[in-house]
């Protein structure tokens, strides 16, 4: 697809620093390397910024892991967790330009997002339609290799997509909104071994809800004076200096009920220790963080993605531990 200039169609801006996303890695791969047809699309998906995909990817693979664990399986389906990675990278991409479709004039007014390529004229609102609707399309392909359970509850998240990018306009918990629709996957990777949904599943997916919050509290901690001259809504607004207070709150919830999931679905002990891991990792990001620096925001909710492979290690090692007793 071809890139959509701001003004004259100058192929040379598009290609410099100015095309580049203020939040992003310096050096990252799309901007070093990427077709310069191509970066602007890419952008738009957030390759160039991949810790939303691990942040999705996540919940995905502890959930399939989970269901393996119960049923004593010595390792997740590796057919399963490919097609749960790939379902992320497009979804997440169709999200995020469908996000950035709604609020194209918000961010246009936002110093931080004012770069992104629809408010900085790198891909037209319509373009970006079309993008969202493609990679959405290849998610379907991905989707319909699951059993009908899975495809059913699949297309059941989409509710919950479409009127995210609203919420902040209605209501100061849209990170809530968030939560329930970037966790999904914690639904879906039970689902897809078992075909339907217990506890442990619910649990899972209701901690990876708590986790969401305390982490999308400290990006919007980046926006905050932005949102409130715009009138829109965050947590970040709400808890304010509380804000510390807060995520260690939903932290704990979250530490809590995955420690019950993993309970109910017959994990040992090396699951609970992993758990226990991810605790100080999280005490630390809550200890260290400094709600007026954006940088400061940024690592910490970045780090969020160790807490994920964390969560993921202790499972996978899990079956790997049991399967590996029962034959001795």
């Amino acid at each position: 697809m071809a890139a959509h200039a701001a003004n004259s169609g100058d192929e040379n801006e598009l290609e410099g620093v100015s095309a580049t996303v203020s939040d992003a890695e310096d050096g990252n791969w799309v901007d070093r390397f990427a077709p310069a047809a191509w970066r602007p699309y890419l952008r738009l998906a957030r390759v160039d910024r991949p810790i939303g995909t691990w942040l999705l990817l996540f919940p995905c693979w502890w959930s399939l892991t989970l269901a393996e664990v119960s049923i004593g399986h010595p390792y997740p389906n590796p057919w399963m967790l490919t097609l749960f990675a790939i379902g992320a990278i497009v979804m997440r991409g169709a999200g995020c330009a469908y996000n950035d479709y709604v609020d194209r004039e918000y961010d246009a007014r936002v110093e931080r997002t004012a770069s992104r390529p629809i408010p900085s004229g790198q891909v037209s609102p319509e373009a970006a339609l079309i993008f969202a609707g493609a990679l959405s399309l290849i998610g379907f392909l991905v989707l319909i290799q699951f059993n009908f359970f899975t495809i059913v509850l699949g297309i059941a998240s989409l509710a919950l997509v479409a009127i995210y990018p609203f919420m902040k306009r209605i209501t100061y918990w849209p990170q809530a909104v968030l939560g329930l629709a970037f966790n999904w996957g914690a639904l879906m990777g039970w689902a897809a071994v078992k075909g339907s949904l217990a506890l442990p599943a619910l649990l899972l997916y209701a901690g990876a809800v708590l986790w969401t919050i305390g982490y999308d509290t400290i990006y919007a901690h980046q926006d905050t004076d932005d949102d409130a001259t715009l009138g829109l809504k965050s947590t970040a607004l709400t808890f304010g200096e509380d804000t510390p207070f807060w995520i260690g709150s939903f932290y704990v919830g979250a530490l809590l009920l995955w420690i019950t999931a993993g309970f109910l679905a017959g994990t040992h002990l090396v699951f609970f220790f992993g758990v226990a891991l991810v605790g100080l990792q999280m005490a630390w990001q809550v200890s260290t963080l400094d709600t007026s620096d954006p940088k400061n925001c940024l690592r910490r909710f970045r780090a969020n993605r160790d807490v994920g492979a964390a969560i993921f290690l202790a499972l996978l090692t899990d079956t790997l531990l049991s399967w590996w007793a029962g034959l001795s």
